[in-house]
């Protein structure tokens, strides 16, 4: 276990509400042999409620590019159903969260797609956000956490 890993479980102990980016989802679906246990572990303790989980209106829009790209109606239906099945709360962008994300983008320079996913985690009321990508930092009042450090 490298010196930042940590446990789901504990990482679920510390937070009440998670957040999650669209890779957490999009590698349990692909089936990622070194990644969906772990990403599996968050998805079950949401659906199980052991904890709350919101993801942004933006990363269900990543979600569903995949089946989209592919005229996959079927799975497209499937994986939307299932993802609001799973008790994930879909948080939408509003004015708030959008002008949020603005601040964000414009002060750090992250993508306005990773802005918008931290805005609407921080209108949701997370104090984590569960990711793979590098490119997004604790700070702005939401400590992030990557999936490649949590051990199922």
């Amino acid at each position: 276990m490298s010196e930042s890993a940590e446990s789901i479980p504990d990482l679920l102990t510390r937070h009440a509400l998670v957040a999650i980016d669209s890779n957490v989802l999009i590698y349990l679906i692909a089936g990622d042999p070194t990644r969906a246990e772990a990403a599996a572990a968050i998805v079950d303790a949401v659906a199980t409620g052991r904890t709350g989980g919101v993801l942004s209106s933006a990363g269900l829009s990543e979600v569903l590019v995949g089946p989209a790209r592919h005229n996959d109606g079927a799975s497209f239906e499937r994986i939307a159903a299932t993802i609001r099945d799973l008790g994930f709360r879909i948080i939408l962008l509003d004015a708030g969260a959008a002008e949020d994300a603005a601040w964000i983008r414009g002060r750090t320079g992250m993508s306005l797609p990773d802005a918008i996913h931290i805005a609407c985690a921080r209108a949701a009321g997370a104090t984590v956000f569960v990711t793979n990508d590098r490119a997004i930092k604790s700070g702005h009042g939401l400590e992030v956490r990557y999936l490649d450090d949590l051990v199922a």
